[in-house]
């Protein structure tokens, strides 16, 4: 017997619906592997957790599941790759596909995040760490995925401001 879905009812575009404390788990899509990054529970570090291969979606849930758990994470972001110019890349439909799977299988939020050149950064960051070959590669999913968290992050405090400036304006 299956398991019945659950219905998640948040919106995964609705940012202002992230829990404000807690664990944050990032997801970088890769079509072979994806990168898995944390915040810490007050969401102001990120570090890179693990690289997962890219597998059946059955096992991929369950894998994200555990991490889940392992974390006690309040919520989770994907990556969403765009195209340098801002229009969607061919990944783009594959990770809003993944992103409404896991809104309705997961108890746990979900939310998209914009992250171009965040594997580039990655990249560029292991090569100033002096990493290189086999070692870049096998690091380079989770050091995006802390890239992506990371900016989810900043664009969580970046409304925040604008809401106090908001009620600023209308006090006066």
């Amino acid at each position: 017997m299956q398991d019945k879905q659950i219905t998640n009812s948040f919106d995964i575009s609705d940012i202002l619906s992230v829990p404000t404390a807690g664990r944050i788990i990032a997801l970088d899509i890769g079509t072979k592997r994806l990168g898995a990054a944390v915040s810490d529970e007050l969401q102001i570090t990120v570090r890179p957790v693990k690289t997962l291969q890219r597998i059946g979606w059955k096992k991929l849930l369950l894998q994200i599941k555990v991490i889940l758990a392992e974390f006690d994470a309040a919520a989770l972001v994907l990556g969403l790759p765009y195209n340098f110019d801002g229009t969607e890349s061919g990944m783009s439909q594959e990770a809003r596909r993944l992103a409404r799977n896991f809104s309705l299988s997961l108890k746990t939020p979900v939310f998209l995040q914009d992250e171009r050149a965040t594997s580039y950064a990655a990249r560029g960051e292991l090569w100033k760490r002096g990493f290189s070959g086999k070692e870049m590669r096998d690091k380079v999913d989770g050091e995006a995925a802390a890239y992506i968290l990371s900016d989810f992050l900043s664009r969580i405090a970046q409304l925040k401001v604008d809401d106090r400036a908001k009620d600023d304006e209308s006090v006066e």
